[in-house]
């Protein structure tokens, strides 16, 4: 089964998902006449909350949703996923991560602006966004089907499995092998099910408990990170101008691929920037969808921040700390476990320990954001009176994850997130020129304001 599995998310994120998530996203870069670029002031500025309603509809405020979208983002695919992308592509898949993520700030501008502009209603009659009910408001019954393809791969995708997998690696390796403590497998289990009681206490809160943990947990997360990584970028700097410049120009010569396949390794650089900001895959449209604002445009505009901090910012510096430690050439490691080499070989004794925090809150905020993204679909599908069952399957496979091997584990959600993209690209190509036609409003709005 493992090998299927393997085999269908190769498959899937060749040709298909390059025509589908950087060409579709390209599409909307030019047909917002380059917003991420021109308005990321105004897009920061927006976050201090100066034009918060607290009347508007919805459950949570614009800060709040875009602290749970990169709780969800900021995680385990910057410290995990670009260690994996420079495994199997080399140095020049960051670049195309780097590419990936500003072709995807235009998509989640256009995807959460439309979140917010097409909300919808449970079963229950609460207001709900996402691209199910972009779909189904903005696009109409007859497209209901590409709704359900969506929420059923969400269902799978949005499980935990990796951050549990991965977390339970970093906890062997950091703490229980060096102790003598680590059983195989009978440690597996042991990690899986006190992860899975410490998520649980989260998220059969809800919404709001999710977003007020990760709203106080992101910035911390984000900051320990941050000036852990930077005190390793700045104890080799003089090797970093050389090290941005392998990125560039291993990105058009492939020369880290076998055969030098220099579209294998803008695949490996597009699906691993897929896992780590989530542009056009749609997620962060549910918990956009969800805040207090009537302003579609600037949710849109703050929601386009997060494939810039999560993916040019954060997975810059990880890659940057891997490679110039030497130990993506010089290690057979794979995942978090090549990062932790680069961390124990930049900050001997503590920065293995630093990074284990990191991971440790990494996984477990991205964990609490995913079972919210899961419960949606499953409330969609089933109906909202029974989303609650979903937690409780979501909860049993983060044990599953903890035991499961790495390569099953993130071809998986790889596959999953591949299918979810279909519909949610297609739903935000359909609608862009309804984004279009606001955002001139808007903007034109502002200038009298």
């Amino acid at each position: 089964m493992g090998e299927y599995i393997i085999s269908f998310a190769n498959w899937i994120w060749g040709t298909p998902m390059l025509i589908i998530l950087m060409g579709g996203g390209m599409v909307l870069l030019v047909h917002s006449g380059f917003v991420p670029f021109r308005k990321i002031g105004h897009a920061i500025g927006l976050l201090r909350g100066r034009y918060d309603n607290s009347l508007a509809p919805g459950q949570i405020t614009s800060f709040q949703a875009l602290s749970a979208a990169i709780a969800a983002t900021v995680g385990l695919g910057n410290i995990s996923g670009v260690a994996i992308a420079i495994n199997m592509g080399g140095p020049g898949a960051i670049f195309w991560m780097w590419v990936s993520a500003f072709v995807g700030m235009a998509t989640k501008f256009y995807t959460c602006s439309l979140a917010i502009m097409y909300r919808g209603k449970d079963s229950e009659g609460n207001i709900q966004g996402g691209p199910m009910y972009v779909i189904e408001e903005g696009m109409g019954k007859k497209w209901k089907f590409l709704s359900v393809i969506f929420c059923g791969a969400g269902i799978l995708g949005l499980l935990a499995i990796f951050q549990a997998n991965q977390l339970t690696a970093v906890l062997r390796t950091v703490i229980l092998e060096p102790a003598g403590l680590d059983e195989g497998d009978k440690t597996r289990w042991i990690i899986g099910i006190t992860m899975m009681v410490l998520v649980a206490i989260v998220i059969l809160g809800g919404i709001k408990r999710i977003a007020a943990v990760a709203s106080k947990m992101v910035p911390f997360m984000v900051g320990l990170y941050f000036v852990t990584v930077l005190i390793i970028v700045f104890k080799y700097i003089g090797d970093v101008p050389d090290m941005l410049l392998k990125i560039v120009t291993d990105a058009f010569t492939g020369e880290a691929m076998a055969g030098g396949a220099v579209g294998a390794v803008i695949i490996v650089g597009a699906r691993r920037a897929a896992f780590s900001n989530e542009a056009g895959i749609g997620t962060a449209p549910m918990v956009h969808g969800a805040s207090k604002n009537n302003e579609p445009i600037r949710e849109g505009l703050i929601a386009m921040l997060g494939p810039f901090i999560d993916t040019i910012v954060v997975c810059t510096l990880t890659a940057l700390v891997i490679m110039l430690t030497g130990v993506w050439e010089s290690t057979e490691k794979d995942g978090v476990r090549l990062t932790l080499a680069a961390f124990d070989m930049a900050l001997p004794f503590y920065g293995r320990y630093l990074l284990m925090i990191a991971v440790l809150v990494f996984a477990l905020s991205t964990m609490f954001t995913y079972s919210y993204y899961g419960h949606k679909c499953f409330g969609y599908l089933f109906g909202a009176k029974r989303a609650d069952y979903y937690n409780y399957f979501y909860l049993i496979t983060i044990v599953v994850g903890a035991v499961a091997s790495l390569d099953v584990v993130i071809s998986l959600v790889d596959g999953m997130y591949a299918i979810m993209a279909v519909p949610t690209m297609i739903s935000t190509l359909y609608l862009a020129p309804k984004v279009r036609v606001a955002m001139k409003d808007y903007f034109q709005r502002m200038k009298k304001a």
